[in-house]
Order: structure tokens, then sequence, then C-alpha cells
């Protein structure tokens, strides 16, 4: 297939990537690069030995989308381009809104206007809010976003369950991810995130690597089996495969359907800290510090969905995902600025 991948110069983005080349899909890679570097794409390359096709462009730039359409013929578009720092989300909420779901929107309007109408979205656990059932399901009611870039994710998620309704020739799959982390094997591309770690594993690494001296771990009196908060921790890998399987409901003209990709595990942050030191060899000094607001105690999926349709499951367990965020830290002490 001939797929087009929005921010996949990011994280989760160049992983697929590698996943789609690896699965004999064309790929053509649109992102503005403000939360990103280009230079994966070239450790893309450099990983599956395809050269990607890449193209600056800002999803809310309508022109730019058209005439890269006029250009190409696209049988899905994979769309992780978004804003995704929580706490930027909660200063910063017009930039959240604007880039997400206006771009989104753009985007969208751009697609149909070619008649490329198979998605796939990058969503987000946050949707459930704190969570009415554990493990959570895909019945499991969306909660109140405790915060502007959860919210953008629900929003999105309701204006293409909007456009579906509107018009059925759509094929569009909301993706709700629990939390990735991890790097690919190579140590080539991996989590580079800008400023100060928003999530929990590239703090973890930054530490080990010395350029933070401590780990902040929020609150230690939840009730969970060590106090500290649970959650699904995923390999980027694993997540990265479930797209490649979600193109499969697409060509089997699957609607509208909603998949949780996660293990189906709930670990603590003191788990990933252990078995971080432990798969590694390495010390990682901690302080406990107050709660966050808006943090929920227990957060863990029930993927069963995605393995009965999509055949997917997640294969890497915490020991390999710790061993391969540290393996991508190390060799890359401060991301793709080396």
């Amino acid at each position: 297939m001939n797929i087009l991948v929005t921010g996949g110069a990011g994280y989760i983005g160049s992983h697929t990537v590698v996943e789609l080349q690896n699965a004999g899909h064309n790929v053509v890679v649109i992102d503005n690069l403000s939360n990103s570097k280009a230079k994966s794409l070239n450790r893309v390359t450099e990983i599956t030995g395809k050269k990607v096709d890449f193209f600056e462009i800002d999803i809310r730039d309508f022109n730019a989308l058209d005439s890269l359409l006029n250009k190409y013929k696209f049988d899905c578009c994979i769309h992780f381009a978004g804003l995704k720092a929580v706490g930027e989300s909660v200063q910063k909420p017009l930039e959240y809104y604007d880039n997400n779901v206006c771009g989104t929107v753009t985007l969208l309007r751009a697609l149909n206007k070619h008649n490329c109408k198979n998605i796939i979205f990058s969503s987000s656990a946050c949707v459930y809010g704190n969570p009415e059932i554990i493990p959570i399901t895909e019945n499991c009611p969306k909660g109140n976003c405790t915060n502007p870039y959860g919210a953008t994710k629900s929003m999105i998620e309701d204006i293409m369950m909007d456009l579906y309704k509107s018009d059925s020739n759509w094929n569009i799959v909301l993706l709700r991810y629990f939390n990735p982390i991890g790097a690919h094997q190579s140590g080539k591309i991996g989590e580079n995130p800008n400023g100060i770690p928003n999530n929990l594993m590239p703090y973890i690494t930054q530490v080990a690597v010395g350029k933070r001296d401590e780990l902040s771990v929020f609150g230690n009196d939840y009730d969970t089996h060590d106090g500290t908060g649970v959650r699904d921790y995923i390999h980027v890998i694993d997540l990265a495969r479930g797209h490649v399987c979600a193109l499969n409901a697409i060509k089997e003209n699957c609607g509208l359907e909603i998949f949780n990709l996660g293990t189906g595990h709930g670990y603590s942050v003191l788990d990933v800290v252990n078995a971080f030191e432990k798969v590694n060899g390495l010390k990682i000094p901690y302080v406990i510090k107050p709660r966050r607001a808006g943090d929920v105690p227990v957060c863990y999926a029930d993927a069963s969905k995605a393995e009965k349709i999509l055949k997917w499951h997640a294969e890497f367990n915490l020991e390999d995902m710790c061993r391969d965020s540290w393996n991508w830290q190390k060799n890359n002490p401060n991301g793709y600025g080396d």
C-alpha cells in the first residue's frame, strides 16, 4: 500500500515507518519538525535500506497538503502529527487546539478532496480519564480529560466519528495507546524529547547518562502495591507493528473501529526503575515528590480486541523495553543532536 505518515519523523512515527517499510509498504512522511528531527528518517534508511520520501509540511497548511496529494496517490494516512506535552498543553492550550484539532480538520478536508478515505489515528488512553473499568476495554466510557492535550485527542476522535456518520465510505481506525517506551534494537532511533522529559523512561535514561541528577517520582501514597502510580508500558516497536496490523482492517473496509494498544499488564514507577537497574546494571537515584494533579492511580489495558481482530499482541517485556531504551540513550546521549 502507499501510505502517508504525518508526524513520521517523531518517536512513534519513525519506528512505524521502519515497520511499514519492512512489511513492503511505500511510505511518504510529512512533518513540520517542531518536535522532531529529520535525522531520524536518515536513521530509518540506515535500518531498512530504503529511502524515505520526506516533505517538511505542517498539517495546518491546506495548500501544501493539496499539492502533495495531487502528486501522490495514497491508499491510507497514518496520522501521528500533533503536540503531545501534557504540562505544556496546560500552559499553551490555544496552541494545542490549533495544532492538533484544527490541523486534523485541515488534513481530513484535504484527504476527503482527494478521495483518500482511509485513516489510522494516533489516539491515547488518556481519553478514558479516570477509568471506570480496570483493565480498560474499548467499551469503557470516555472520561473528563484532565488537560488540553488529552482533550484534543478526545475531540479528534469525536470529529472522526461524526465524519464517519456523515460518510460511511470512510474507514477509520482509532488506536488508543497506553505508555510507549523503548527504542529500536539497533540503537539508531529512539525517543528524543525537547527540554525536560514529560514521560518516565526518557527521564530515567537521562539520569542514567548523567544529564540529570535524580528522577522525580510523583506520589508514593496511591493504593498500589508500592504506592507509586501503575501504568501499561508498551514497547514502541510493538506499538508500531500495531499500525501495520491496522492496515489489514482498513483493507477489509472496517468502517470505524477502536482498539487499545497495550500489554495488559500494569507496572508501577518503581517497578520500571527496578527493572531498568537490574537489566542495565545501573543505579537510578530518585526522590519522592507530591502527586501531580490529574494523575490517576492505575491505568492498564485490556487489549484482547486487538488480538482477536487485528491478530496483534505485544511481544516485548518490561526488561526488553528498559534494555532498548538504555541502548538508544547511551549511544545517543544528546539524541539526534550529536
